[in-house]
């Protein structure tokens, strides 16, 4: 028994690390689609005319049905059925969503395409495109969550009892890869060939996320059957059980934290390139320049994907080639924070939120797994979560006539809400095995993304509509005629929906504290290591 128990896919670093790998390739490409309406705010202003609000509704819809109840049958799902098969489920899902959303945009549909005519015919103030668009994001939205939980529950299964942060870490900085790339493309492919073809790649994309689930599928059907066991047998799911996670206070301050959170960086990432935009001016690049071209854009990329295999790489690296690895990534950040400088470009100077975090998010997860503070290091990223939104609100503002300082100030703040954000999943979702039995942690999964969910969905809703009343002026002058959408585009007054932001990350704060002193008197181990 111990010999199977050792040549076992699990017990493999190979084996371990090729499933993570596997989850997190497919995450990538779902992450592209969710965030790919957020640098293209201004050009669908511009170019379908949706407003801040009708923009936050799309938005937010990607949200809608898992707070409606979808993503808690997920859960239910994922422990009934198990990993591999609700990963199949949610790829199929996140495929006729994105396929929904991709042709609401199209010129086909806008033409006159099927719907079209039947969707313009009510609520005439909310265009036939976003409603189509919606309903596609929706569904998408469905399938992103349930892949969601299905891919960290996986990831508990392979390395529980081992690197369990550190892979959770490395899913997550993984995937942010995509939500870099769409930054960098999306604005670009949308200028030169319009809105509906950078949406239509990112929907052609989601092919390889489903290819990839299937791949797992095989290599999780192998672990269960070298370690002879069916995936749930051991302790199998009741719908009693959910009333156990609902009575556990741990659960609901780990709920609550993690929407107040992410409520706080999610959303936000759909408005922050309008807002760099609104607070920074930028300069005009000639058309010949190197800058201008598609060779700029290709080497921004490739110094990002070569920050990525630097940073990851250290992880199974000794002392020494580990530092070296390190500090070629910090090299790169460097480079490719001129090369985004010279860019001038809002969108590629946002794509630098999740470039320190791939860094620093697998360093932290190590050090959880082997020296505990999970709770503390929550409440740290809460804590630069605050500075980082105020900077945006009263800062960032007053910089503005002094161009390059604007733009410095601009990228350090970002780059430190990525770090915020690295110490989230790092210390956050291992804490959930902890709280929680094995045998209802996929719906435990589910509950939480639940609570998440609701705040994803409605605070895009309240930025836009935030920014409706704070701007009166210029959405009045823009109904007028007085201003075209193009000129408010980039004239918003930010401040308000900042402040909302900054206060979500103080309340986090206060839970983490309570977190802390919770964990104390239960003992759930929440700030020891992983390792056993």
């Amino acid at each position: 028994m111990t010999e199977t128990i050792i040549k076992s896919l699990r017990d493999s670093k190979t084996g371990r690390w090729s499933a993570l790998i596997l989850v997190s390739i497919a995450m990538v490409f779902a992450y592209m689609f969710i965030d790919i309406l957020a640098p293209l705010q201004t050009l669908f202003e511009t170019q379908l005319r949706w407003t801040p609000d009708i923009y936050g509704r799309v938005s937010g819809a990607g949200y809608m049905l898992n707070v409606m109840g979808f993503l808690i049958l997920a859960g239910i799902i994922l422990d009934r059925i198990g990993v591999r098969s609700s990963a199949l489920v949610a790829g199929g899902l996140m495929l006729v969503g994105a396929a929904i959303a991709s042709y609401g945009i199209s010129a086909a549909f806008n033409n006159g395409g099927f719907g079209f005519k039947f969707l313009s015919s009510f609520w005439e103030s909310f265009p036939a495109s976003a409603k189509m668009s919606l309903i596609g994001f929706a569904i998408f939205g469905g399938g992103l969550e349930m892949a969601g939980i299905t891919a960290t529950k996986a990831i508990v299964k392979w390395f529980k009892g081992k690197e369990l942060a550190l892979a959770l870490a490395m899913q997550v900085s993984i995937s942010r890869l995509g939500t870099a790339t769409v930054f960098i493309f999306a604005p670009r492919w949308a200028e030169v060939n319009g809105i509906s073809t950078s949406i239509a790649i990112g929907a052609l994309l989601l092919i390889v996320s489903f290819i990839t689930f299937i791949v797992y599928f095989v290599m999780d059907k192998k672990l269960d059957v070298q370690l002879g066991e069916a995936e749930e047998e051991e302790d199998p799911f009741r719908m009693a059980d959910i009333g156990k996670i609902l009575t556990s206070k741990g659960f609901w301050l780990v709920a609550l934290l993690c929407v107040l959170y992410y409520s706080a960086v999610f959303p936000f990432q759909k408005y922050a390139v309008s807002m760099l935009e609104s607070n920074l001016t930028f300069r005009d690049i000639p058309a010949e320049s190197f800058w201008g071209s598609q060779g700029a854009i290709l080497l921004g990329f490739f110094v990002m994907i070569g920050i990525a295999v630097a940073s990851f790489s250290s992880n199974f690296c000794k002392r020494n080639l580990k530092i070296f690895l390190l500090t070629c990534s910090a090299i790169m950040l460097v480079a490719y924070c001129y090369i985004s400088y010279m860019q001038q470009s809002a969108s590629v100077i946002f794509s630098v939120l999740p470039l320190l975090a791939i860094g620093v998010t697998p360093i932290l997860g190590d050090y959880i797994d082997k020296k505990g503070k999970a709770v503390s290091m929550l409440a740290l990223g809460s804590l630069l979560l605050v500075i980082c939104h105020l900077t945006f609100a009263f800062v960032l503002p007053k910089v503005d006539g002094h161009h390059t300082l604007g733009i410095v100030v601009a990228f350090v703040t970002i780059l430190v809400l990525g770090a915020s954000f690295s110490l989230v999943p790092a210390s956050l979702w291992p804490t959930v095995p902890k709280l929680i039995d094995s045998n209802v942690l996929g719906s435990a999964y589910a509950l939480i993304f639940w609570v998440q969910n609701i705040g994803l969905f409605v605070v895009p809703l309240l930025i836009g509509s935030i920014l409706m009343t704070s701007n009166t002026t210029i959405i009045e002058q823009v109904e007028s005629g007085i201003l075209t959408p193009e000129q408010a585009s980039v004239m918003y007054d930010y401040t308000n929906p900042l402040l909302m932001l900054a206060t979500f990350g103080v309340a986090a704060l206060v839970l983490g504290f309570i977190l802390k002193r919770e964990d104390k008197i239960k003992g759930y181990g929440l700030e020891l290591p992983n390792l056993k």
